[in-house]
């Protein structure tokens, strides 16, 4: 199965329908499968008593509350269709992640979206959780800051809504989802866990990618990885480790104003990112060690046969000083070396004559 590259647009639009539509070219031109961005109500999804994070005080002006932070940046119903419209022309799949529950029947009702991305944040918003799984969509889940309880918690609300249930929405019942045979297929099914560190931009030593073997692990879910790190090596390694999914934040300019732009690569950063994750895909091949199709070809130039370290006359016996192993492998094997010791040469031998 082929990695499924997200190409995170989320904000990085900056409220602009013309920015965002050159975001999706971009993301075409990278090679990504997605383009993703994020809908949401700014009074919805942020009170007004709320602090930016620390890393939007840093990108942003920080005088500037969340709430109206969030305002500037928020993508109209209309804005939303006429994406998705540019996307399907541009060939490329629109994704976005609902911030808030009008938000998630937009991208389900209205637009008809059979996937949809959940960040780090609502993992432990079990409403929203339960609305996802209700619509029947497929749900690639962030688990950013959470903790393994919580990833089940988060499940047990979709197994508990893929399987129709209409009873009222309790933990206990989630648990009871989660635990059945039939809430565990279609997790398996429906599900896909992406390891994430939720800070921006993320220093290497807080990456700890053997996380995402936990996951998969623990859950038995397809994952992948949610990247903010600087760079392309660690989304590249998560692929080498097993991860069916990427995600990765780009921008047009990392110099444009706003939260997300600084820790986003630029278009031919991600167009490097998915060339090198297609690489790697290529090279992880089969797992029977068998040789390469390539490597025959190159056996006997540089394996070893059993040759004549000096004349042997007829009927001389072999010996270990007149015999050696050498290049090329197209005689007797180094493994037949002991059997000859002793033995009568057949015919005479001159020096680095192959041993017949």
């Amino acid at each position: 199965m082929s990695v499924y590259i997200i190409a995170e647009a989320g904000v990085n639009h900056n409220g602009s329908l013309q920015l965002a539509k050159k975001l999706v070219h971009a993301a075409v031109a990278a090679g990504a499968d997605a383009v993703k961005f994020q809908t949401f109500q700014a009074d919805k999804l942020v009170s007004r008593h709320a602090a930016k994070a620390d890393y939007q005080k840093k990108t942003t002006d920080a005088e500037e509350s969340q709430l109206e932070m969030i305002r500037r940046l928020e993508l109209t119903a209309e804005d939303h269709v006429v994406l998705m419209n540019e996307c399907q022309m541009a060939g490329i799949e629109f994704l976005s992640t609902p911030f808030d529950q009008s938000s998630l029947k937009l991208l389900t009702e209205q637009l008809g979206l059979r996937t949809l991305k959940i960040s780090s944040g609502d993992i432990t918003n079990l409403p929203l959780l339960h609305q996802a799984g209700k619509s029947g969509a497929n749900v690639i889940l962030s688990t950013g800051i959470s903790i393994l309880g919580e990833i089940e918690e988060a499940l047990g609300a979709l197994a508990f809504a893929y399987l129709g249930n209409e009873n009222l929405p309790s933990l206990s019942r989630f648990r009871e989802a989660y635990c059945s045979e039939e809430g565990q297929a279609l997790l398996r099914k429906k599900v896909t866990l992406l390891h994430c560190t939720t800070d921006y931009p993320t220093a290497y030593s807080d990456v700890h990618l053997n996380k995402m073997i936990t996951l998969r692990q623990a859950f038995g879910l397809l994952t992948g990885y949610s990247d903010h790190t600087n760079g392309s090596e660690i989304s590249v390694s998560a692929v080498a480790l097993g991860a069916t999914v990427i995600e990765k934040h780009f921008t047009l300019n990392k110099m444009l104003d706003g939260p997300d732009h600084l820790a986003s690569m630029e278009p031919e950063e991600l167009r490097g990112l998915v060339s090198q994750i297609r690489n790697v895909e290529l090279a992880m091949g089969i797992s029977n060690k068998i040789p390469a199709a390539s490597e025959l070809r190159n056996a006997s130039p540089a394996r070893k046969s059993i040759v004549a370290a000096q004349p042997i006359a007829i009927g001389e016996k072999m010996t270990e000083a007149n015999l050696t192993l050498k290049r090329p492998g197209s005689g007797l094997p180094p493994s037949a070396y002991w059997s000859l010791l002793g033995k009568q040469a057949s015919r005479a031998y001159n020096a680095d004559d192959l041993i017949d």
